[in-house]
Protein backbone atom coordinates (compact mmCIF):
# COMPACT_ATOMS: atom_id res chain seq x y z
CA UNK A 1 0.00 0.00 0.00
CA UNK A 2 1.81 3.25 -1.29
CA UNK A 3 0.82 6.69 -0.55
CA UNK A 4 0.71 8.05 -4.13
CA UNK A 5 -0.47 11.28 -5.23
CA UNK A 6 -4.12 11.06 -3.34
CA UNK A 7 -2.30 11.02 0.21
CA UNK A 8 -3.96 13.90 1.13
CA UNK A 9 -7.15 13.48 -0.16
CA UNK A 10 -9.07 12.62 3.11
CA UNK A 11 -8.13 15.95 4.59
CA UNK A 12 -9.26 17.56 1.29
CA UNK A 13 -12.89 16.27 1.63
CA UNK A 14 -12.86 17.54 5.17
CA UNK A 15 -12.46 21.02 4.45
CA UNK A 16 -14.86 23.38 4.47
CA UNK A 17 -14.33 24.32 0.89
CA UNK A 18 -15.36 20.81 -0.30
CA UNK A 19 -18.41 20.54 2.03
CA UNK A 20 -21.29 21.42 -0.48
CA UNK A 21 -20.16 18.89 -3.26
CA UNK A 22 -17.54 16.29 -2.12
CA UNK A 23 -18.43 13.45 -4.05
CA UNK A 24 -16.01 14.28 -7.29
CA UNK A 25 -13.34 13.64 -4.75
CA UNK A 26 -14.95 10.15 -3.25
CA UNK A 27 -14.50 9.28 -6.80
CA UNK A 28 -11.10 9.98 -6.96
CA UNK A 29 -10.44 8.23 -3.46
CA UNK A 30 -12.42 5.03 -4.79
CA UNK A 31 -9.11 4.41 -7.75
CA UNK A 32 -7.97 2.98 -4.79
CA UNK A 33 -10.74 1.57 -2.61
CA UNK A 34 -8.85 1.11 0.18
CA UNK A 35 -5.81 4.03 0.15
CA UNK A 36 -3.15 4.85 2.83
CA UNK A 37 -3.30 8.51 3.67
CA UNK A 38 -0.26 10.83 4.54
CA UNK A 39 -0.99 10.33 8.17
CA UNK A 40 -1.22 7.03 8.31
CA UNK A 41 -5.07 6.98 8.11
CA UNK A 42 -6.41 4.30 5.84
CA UNK A 43 -9.64 5.40 4.25
CA UNK A 44 -11.78 2.45 2.52
CA UNK A 45 -13.67 4.26 -0.02
CA UNK A 46 -15.14 1.00 -2.45
CA UNK A 47 -18.14 -0.77 -1.43
CA UNK A 48 -17.47 -3.99 -0.93
CA UNK A 49 -14.01 -3.12 1.53
CA UNK A 50 -16.78 -1.06 3.73
CA UNK A 51 -19.11 -3.85 3.70
CA UNK A 52 -16.04 -6.46 4.50
CA UNK A 53 -14.86 -4.18 7.61
CA UNK A 54 -17.92 -3.46 9.00
CA UNK A 55 -17.88 -7.41 9.80
CA UNK A 56 -14.59 -8.02 10.72
CA UNK A 57 -14.25 -8.81 13.82
CA UNK A 58 -10.63 -7.32 13.40
CA UNK A 59 -11.89 -4.06 13.31
CA UNK A 60 -12.27 -1.84 16.82
CA UNK A 61 -15.01 0.91 17.55
CA UNK A 62 -13.28 2.09 20.18
CA UNK A 63 -10.89 4.16 18.69
CA UNK A 64 -11.65 7.66 20.89
CA UNK A 65 -8.26 9.18 22.93
CA UNK A 66 -8.76 8.67 26.42
CA UNK A 67 -10.61 11.46 27.80
CA UNK A 68 -9.37 14.42 29.66
CA UNK A 69 -10.05 17.05 31.51
CA UNK A 70 -8.41 20.81 31.12
CA UNK A 71 -6.32 21.88 34.14
CA UNK A 72 -8.39 23.80 36.14
CA UNK A 73 -5.85 25.30 38.82
CA UNK A 74 -7.76 23.70 41.70
CA UNK A 75 -5.77 21.03 43.19
CA UNK A 76 -8.55 18.78 44.56
CA UNK A 77 -10.42 18.95 41.00
CA UNK A 78 -6.75 18.66 38.88
CA UNK A 79 -5.74 15.35 40.93
CA UNK A 80 -8.42 13.62 41.99
CA UNK A 81 -11.95 14.91 40.98
CA UNK A 82 -11.38 15.09 37.09
CA UNK A 83 -9.12 12.15 36.83
CA UNK A 84 -11.90 10.08 38.45
CA UNK A 85 -14.04 11.12 35.45
CA UNK A 86 -11.91 10.48 33.09
CA UNK A 87 -11.93 7.30 34.19
CA UNK A 88 -15.29 6.44 34.48
CA UNK A 89 -16.16 8.05 31.20
CA UNK A 90 -13.26 5.74 29.47
CA UNK A 91 -14.73 2.90 30.96
CA UNK A 92 -18.22 3.72 30.04
CA UNK A 93 -18.50 4.98 26.52
CA UNK A 94 -21.33 5.59 24.66
CA UNK A 95 -21.93 1.64 22.95
CA UNK A 96 -21.32 2.70 19.20
CA UNK A 97 -18.15 3.40 20.92
CA UNK A 98 -17.70 0.09 22.56
CA UNK A 99 -16.58 -3.55 21.35
CA UNK A 100 -18.12 -7.22 21.99
CA UNK A 101 -19.30 -8.41 24.26
CA UNK A 102 -19.90 -4.57 26.54
CA UNK A 103 -21.58 -3.38 23.16
CA UNK A 104 -23.99 -6.57 22.77
CA UNK A 105 -25.20 -6.14 25.83
CA UNK A 106 -26.05 -2.89 26.46
CA UNK A 107 -27.37 -2.80 22.99
CA UNK A 108 -29.54 -5.29 24.06
CA UNK A 109 -30.65 -3.36 26.78
CA UNK A 110 -31.74 -0.14 24.81
CA UNK A 111 -33.40 -2.75 21.88
CA UNK A 112 -35.61 -4.26 24.69
CA UNK A 113 -36.83 -0.54 25.52
CA UNK A 114 -36.22 1.11 21.65
CA UNK A 115 -39.16 -1.56 20.35
CA UNK A 116 -40.93 -1.44 17.51
CA UNK A 117 -44.42 -0.64 18.94
CA UNK A 118 -43.03 2.41 21.30
CA UNK A 119 -41.45 3.49 17.85
CA UNK A 120 -44.49 3.27 16.08
CA UNK A 121 -46.60 4.99 18.36
CA UNK A 122 -44.42 8.13 17.59
CA UNK A 123 -45.46 8.38 14.15
CA UNK A 124 -48.86 10.34 14.46
CA UNK A 125 -47.10 12.35 17.15
CA UNK A 126 -44.32 13.08 14.55
CA UNK A 127 -46.74 13.82 11.55
CA UNK A 128 -48.49 16.94 14.44
CA UNK A 129 -45.20 18.43 15.32
CA UNK A 130 -44.05 18.83 11.87
CA UNK A 131 -47.85 19.89 11.04
CA UNK A 132 -47.33 22.39 14.11
CA UNK A 133 -43.89 23.72 12.31
CA UNK A 134 -45.46 24.65 8.99
CA UNK A 135 -48.63 26.00 10.93
CA UNK A 136 -45.96 28.69 12.38
CA UNK A 137 -44.75 29.57 8.76
CA UNK A 138 -48.28 30.22 7.00
CA UNK A 139 -48.28 33.43 5.49
CA UNK A 140 -44.37 33.75 4.65
CA UNK A 141 -43.20 33.83 1.30
CA UNK A 142 -39.91 32.50 2.77
CA UNK A 143 -38.66 29.91 5.95
CA UNK A 144 -35.76 28.45 6.61
CA UNK A 145 -36.26 24.92 6.43
CA UNK A 146 -33.54 23.39 8.94
CA UNK A 147 -34.41 26.35 11.71
CA UNK A 148 -38.15 26.63 11.13
CA UNK A 149 -38.50 22.00 10.77
CA UNK A 150 -35.95 19.94 10.09
CA UNK A 151 -33.98 21.10 13.61
CA UNK A 152 -36.29 21.35 15.87
CA UNK A 153 -38.58 18.28 14.92
CA UNK A 154 -36.03 15.78 15.76
CA UNK A 155 -35.07 17.17 19.38
CA UNK A 156 -38.50 16.85 20.09
CA UNK A 157 -39.48 14.12 19.02
CA UNK A 158 -36.12 12.50 20.99
CA UNK A 159 -36.97 14.64 23.56
CA UNK A 160 -40.55 12.85 23.83
CA UNK A 161 -39.16 9.17 22.96
CA UNK A 162 -36.55 9.61 26.15
CA UNK A 163 -38.95 11.39 28.50
CA UNK A 164 -37.45 14.38 28.95
CA UNK A 165 -39.84 17.50 29.78
CA UNK A 166 -40.33 19.84 27.53
CA UNK A 167 -39.60 22.84 29.05
CA UNK A 168 -35.64 21.30 29.09
CA UNK A 169 -36.31 21.00 25.43
CA UNK A 170 -34.26 24.16 24.35
CA UNK A 171 -31.12 23.25 26.41
CA UNK A 172 -30.91 20.12 24.45
CA UNK A 173 -30.35 22.42 21.20
CA UNK A 174 -27.41 23.70 22.33
CA UNK A 175 -25.60 20.15 23.76
CA UNK A 176 -26.31 18.11 21.13
CA UNK A 177 -25.20 20.72 18.74
CA UNK A 178 -22.07 20.94 20.65
CA UNK A 179 -21.20 17.42 21.27
CA UNK A 180 -21.92 16.32 17.41
CA UNK A 181 -18.32 17.88 16.83
CA UNK A 182 -17.25 14.93 18.69
CA UNK A 183 -17.75 12.55 15.67
CA UNK A 184 -15.21 15.09 14.01
CA UNK A 185 -12.20 13.95 13.56
CA UNK A 186 -10.05 17.00 14.13
CA UNK A 187 -12.16 17.36 17.52
CA UNK A 188 -9.25 14.68 18.64
CA UNK A 189 -6.28 16.57 17.99
CA UNK A 190 -8.41 20.47 18.80
CA UNK A 191 -7.37 21.06 22.57
CA UNK A 192 -9.97 24.25 22.84
CA UNK A 193 -13.05 21.43 20.99
CA UNK A 194 -11.88 18.89 22.96
CA UNK A 195 -12.44 21.18 26.53
CA UNK A 196 -16.06 22.49 25.26
CA UNK A 197 -16.84 19.34 24.50
CA UNK A 198 -15.77 17.69 27.96
CA UNK A 199 -17.79 20.91 29.94
CA UNK A 200 -20.59 20.25 27.51
CA UNK A 201 -20.87 16.27 28.55
CA UNK A 202 -20.43 17.21 32.33
CA UNK A 203 -23.11 19.52 31.84
CA UNK A 204 -25.87 17.01 30.41
CA UNK A 205 -24.79 14.27 32.27
CA UNK A 206 -25.23 16.14 35.62
CA UNK A 207 -28.49 16.52 33.83
CA UNK A 208 -28.98 12.97 33.04
CA UNK A 209 -27.97 12.28 36.46
CA UNK A 210 -30.95 13.85 38.15
CA UNK A 211 -33.16 12.47 35.52
CA UNK A 212 -32.60 9.18 35.84
CA UNK A 213 -32.94 9.31 39.68
CA UNK A 214 -36.49 10.99 39.16
CA UNK A 215 -37.33 8.11 36.84
CA UNK A 216 -36.81 5.83 38.70
CA UNK A 217 -38.71 7.33 41.66
CA UNK A 218 -41.64 8.11 39.32
CA UNK A 219 -41.65 5.96 36.50
CA UNK A 220 -43.22 6.64 33.19
CA UNK A 221 -44.02 5.15 30.17
CA UNK A 222 -40.95 6.49 28.22
CA UNK A 223 -37.70 4.99 26.84
CA UNK A 224 -35.78 6.54 29.62
CA UNK A 225 -38.01 4.91 32.41
CA UNK A 226 -37.64 1.54 30.96
CA UNK A 227 -34.01 1.52 30.22
CA UNK A 228 -33.66 2.88 34.21
CA UNK A 229 -35.93 0.45 35.86
CA UNK A 230 -35.62 -2.59 33.58
CA UNK A 231 -33.20 -5.57 34.75
CA UNK A 232 -31.61 -7.85 31.67
CA UNK A 233 -31.81 -11.49 32.05
CA UNK A 234 -27.89 -11.51 31.20
CA UNK A 235 -26.42 -8.28 31.87
CA UNK A 236 -28.52 -6.91 34.94
CA UNK A 237 -29.10 -3.68 35.36
CA UNK A 238 -27.30 -1.15 33.30
CA UNK A 239 -25.27 0.53 35.65
CA UNK A 240 -25.63 4.46 35.94
CA UNK A 241 -22.63 5.69 33.96
CA UNK A 242 -23.11 3.57 30.98
CA UNK A 243 -27.16 4.94 31.61
CA UNK A 244 -25.95 8.67 31.21
CA UNK A 245 -24.14 7.72 28.14
CA UNK A 246 -26.45 5.58 26.45
CA UNK A 247 -28.75 8.35 27.10
CA UNK A 248 -26.25 10.79 25.38
CA UNK A 249 -25.88 8.77 22.54
CA UNK A 250 -29.49 8.40 21.91
CA UNK A 251 -29.79 12.13 22.55
CA UNK A 252 -27.15 13.18 19.91
CA UNK A 253 -27.77 10.58 17.39
CA UNK A 254 -31.55 11.26 17.66
CA UNK A 255 -31.14 14.41 16.64
CA UNK A 256 -28.19 15.64 14.68
CA UNK A 257 -28.49 13.00 12.04
CA UNK A 258 -32.19 13.50 11.30
CA UNK A 259 -31.70 17.36 10.82
CA UNK A 260 -29.15 16.27 7.78
CA UNK A 261 -31.39 13.55 6.96
CA UNK A 262 -34.78 15.73 6.39
CA UNK A 263 -32.40 18.96 5.04
CA UNK A 264 -30.42 16.75 2.68
CA UNK A 265 -33.68 15.33 1.73
CA UNK A 266 -35.42 18.49 0.85
CA UNK A 267 -32.45 20.03 -1.00
CA UNK A 268 -32.49 16.98 -3.21
CA UNK A 269 -35.86 16.84 -4.39
CA UNK A 270 -35.49 20.59 -4.87
CA UNK A 271 -32.95 19.86 -7.31
CA UNK A 272 -35.32 17.23 -8.69
CA UNK A 273 -38.27 18.99 -9.24
CA UNK A 274 -39.95 15.79 -11.10
CA UNK A 275 -39.30 13.95 -8.38
CA UNK A 276 -41.17 16.39 -5.31
CA UNK A 277 -44.00 16.68 -8.11
CA UNK A 278 -44.20 12.85 -7.78
CA UNK A 279 -43.87 13.13 -4.32
CA UNK A 280 -47.02 15.33 -4.01
CA UNK A 281 -49.01 13.36 -6.22
CA UNK A 282 -47.72 9.74 -4.70
CA UNK A 283 -46.87 9.96 -1.04
CA UNK A 284 -46.76 6.30 -0.99
CA UNK A 285 -43.14 6.97 -2.64
CA UNK A 286 -41.57 8.44 0.21
CA UNK A 287 -40.23 5.12 1.67
CA UNK A 288 -38.26 4.55 -1.92
CA UNK A 289 -37.83 8.46 -1.68
CA UNK A 290 -35.78 8.30 1.68
CA UNK A 291 -33.83 5.20 0.89
CA UNK A 292 -32.63 7.02 -1.83
CA UNK A 293 -31.40 10.22 -0.17
CA UNK A 294 -29.99 7.62 2.50
CA UNK A 295 -28.13 6.41 -0.75
CA UNK A 296 -27.38 9.39 -2.47
CA UNK A 297 -26.94 11.91 0.51
CA UNK A 298 -26.49 10.57 3.31
CA UNK A 299 -26.27 12.36 6.88
CA UNK A 300 -23.71 10.60 8.35
CA UNK A 301 -20.78 10.38 5.86
CA UNK A 302 -18.02 8.16 7.19
CA UNK A 303 -17.44 6.77 10.62
CA UNK A 304 -13.97 5.59 11.99
CA UNK A 305 -12.76 2.82 13.29
CA UNK A 306 -9.05 1.01 14.66
CA UNK A 307 -7.49 -1.89 13.13
CA UNK A 308 -6.55 -4.75 15.86
CA UNK A 309 -4.73 -6.75 13.54
CA UNK A 310 -3.21 -6.68 9.88
CA UNK A 311 -6.16 -7.16 7.66
CA UNK A 312 -6.13 -7.91 4.53
CA UNK A 313 -8.96 -6.28 1.87
CA UNK A 314 -9.45 -5.28 -1.49
CA UNK A 315 -5.76 -6.59 -2.46
CA UNK A 316 -3.70 -4.57 0.62
CA UNK A 317 -3.29 -5.40 4.06
CA UNK A 318 -4.58 -2.88 6.81
CA UNK A 319 -1.73 -2.60 9.17
CA UNK A 320 -2.14 -3.23 12.89
CA UNK A 321 -3.09 -0.35 15.12
CA UNK A 322 -3.47 1.79 11.80
CA UNK A 323 -7.07 4.25 12.39
CA UNK A 324 -9.52 3.79 9.75
CA UNK A 325 -11.96 5.37 7.91
CA UNK A 326 -15.07 3.63 6.57
CA UNK A 327 -16.18 6.30 3.59
CA UNK A 328 -20.09 5.59 3.46
CA UNK A 329 -20.90 8.26 1.29
CA UNK A 330 -18.06 7.13 -1.37
CA UNK A 331 -19.23 3.58 -1.24
CA UNK A 332 -22.75 4.51 -1.85
CA UNK A 333 -22.15 6.30 -4.95
CA UNK A 334 -19.31 2.77 -6.08
CA UNK A 335 -20.28 1.85 -10.06
CA UNK A 336 -19.34 -1.58 -8.85
CA UNK A 337 -22.45 -1.73 -7.12
CA UNK A 338 -24.96 0.52 -7.78
CA UNK A 339 -25.62 1.51 -11.58
CA UNK A 340 -25.42 5.00 -12.75
CA UNK A 341 -24.47 6.19 -9.34
CA UNK A 342 -24.71 9.48 -9.20
CA UNK A 343 -27.98 9.67 -10.54
CA UNK A 344 -30.84 10.20 -7.43
CA UNK A 345 -33.33 7.46 -8.72
CA UNK A 346 -35.88 6.52 -5.91
CA UNK A 347 -37.29 3.79 -8.38
CA UNK A 348 -33.91 2.18 -7.94
CA UNK A 349 -33.82 -1.57 -7.58
CA UNK A 350 -31.66 -3.53 -4.96
CA UNK A 351 -30.78 -0.17 -2.53
CA UNK A 352 -29.01 -1.95 0.17
CA UNK A 353 -27.49 1.18 0.77
CA UNK A 354 -25.20 2.19 3.80
CA UNK A 355 -26.68 4.82 5.04
CA UNK A 356 -27.45 3.77 8.28
CA UNK A 357 -24.19 1.78 8.36
CA UNK A 358 -24.27 -1.63 8.73
CA UNK A 359 -23.36 -5.29 10.87
CA UNK A 360 -22.89 -4.56 14.91
CA UNK A 361 -23.25 -0.96 14.86
CA UNK A 362 -26.65 -0.88 12.34
CA UNK A 363 -28.05 2.85 13.12
CA UNK A 364 -30.47 1.55 16.22
CA UNK A 365 -32.89 4.91 15.50
CA UNK A 366 -33.07 3.77 11.82
CA UNK A 367 -37.08 3.44 12.08
CA UNK A 368 -37.31 6.31 14.18
CA UNK A 369 -35.40 8.24 11.39
CA UNK A 370 -37.23 6.82 8.69
CA UNK A 371 -40.84 8.24 10.17
CA UNK A 372 -39.67 11.67 10.87
CA UNK A 373 -38.34 11.81 7.45
CA UNK A 374 -41.41 10.74 5.82
CA UNK A 375 -43.54 12.82 7.45
CA UNK A 376 -41.41 15.99 7.38
CA UNK A 377 -40.92 15.32 3.08
CA UNK A 378 -44.28 14.31 2.64
CA UNK A 379 -45.89 17.57 4.42
CA UNK A 380 -43.62 19.59 2.69
CA UNK A 381 -44.32 18.26 -0.79
CA UNK A 382 -48.12 18.61 0.11
CA UNK A 383 -47.80 21.60 1.66
CA UNK A 384 -45.07 23.74 -0.18
CA UNK A 385 -46.43 26.23 -3.27
CA UNK A 386 -43.93 26.57 -5.76
CA UNK A 387 -41.23 26.08 -3.64
CA UNK A 388 -37.92 26.65 -4.43
CA UNK A 389 -34.00 27.42 -3.30
CA UNK A 390 -32.80 30.96 -2.45
CA UNK A 391 -29.01 29.89 -2.72
CA UNK A 392 -28.01 26.37 -3.99
CA UNK A 393 -25.58 25.60 -2.95
CA UNK A 394 -26.75 26.68 0.58
CA UNK A 395 -24.10 27.20 3.59
CA UNK A 396 -23.37 24.15 5.25
CA UNK A 397 -22.49 23.06 8.90
CA UNK A 398 -18.61 22.72 9.92
CA UNK A 399 -18.97 18.64 10.31
CA UNK A 400 -17.84 16.30 7.82
CA UNK A 401 -19.01 13.20 9.05
CA UNK A 402 -22.61 14.58 10.08
CA UNK A 403 -22.77 16.60 6.26
CA UNK A 404 -25.52 18.79 6.24
CA UNK A 405 -26.46 22.29 5.19
CA UNK A 406 -26.51 25.27 8.09
CA UNK A 407 -29.49 26.63 6.73
CA UNK A 408 -31.95 25.70 3.78
CA UNK A 409 -33.63 29.47 2.75
CA UNK A 410 -36.39 28.11 0.59
CA UNK A 411 -38.53 30.94 -1.31
CA UNK A 412 -42.67 29.59 -1.78
CA UNK A 413 -45.96 31.33 -2.86
CA UNK A 414 -47.86 30.13 -0.12
CA UNK A 415 -47.64 26.98 2.53
CA UNK A 416 -50.89 25.57 2.68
Amino acid sequence: MTDGPDGTLFATIRDPANRADPYPLYARLRARPVARQDDGTIVASGYAAIRALLHDPRVSSEDLPPAEHPPTGNPVKDWIVNPLKDWITDRHRPFIFRDPPDHGALRRQVMGQFTVARVRGMKRRTESLVAQCLDRCTGRREFDLVDDLAYPLPVTVICDLLGVPPRDEPRFHAWATQLATALEPESRHDAALRARNTETFDAIADYMRDLIREKRRAPADDLLSGLATAKDPEAGRMSDPDLVATAILLLIAGHETTVNLIANGMLTLLRHPAELARLRAEPGRAPRVIEEVLRYEPPVQFRTRLALAPIPVAGTVIPEGAPLVLLFAAGNRDPARFPDPDRFDPDREDNQHLGFGGALHYCIGAPLARIEAEAALTALAARLSHPRLVEDPPPYRPGASLRGPQRLLLHVDGIG
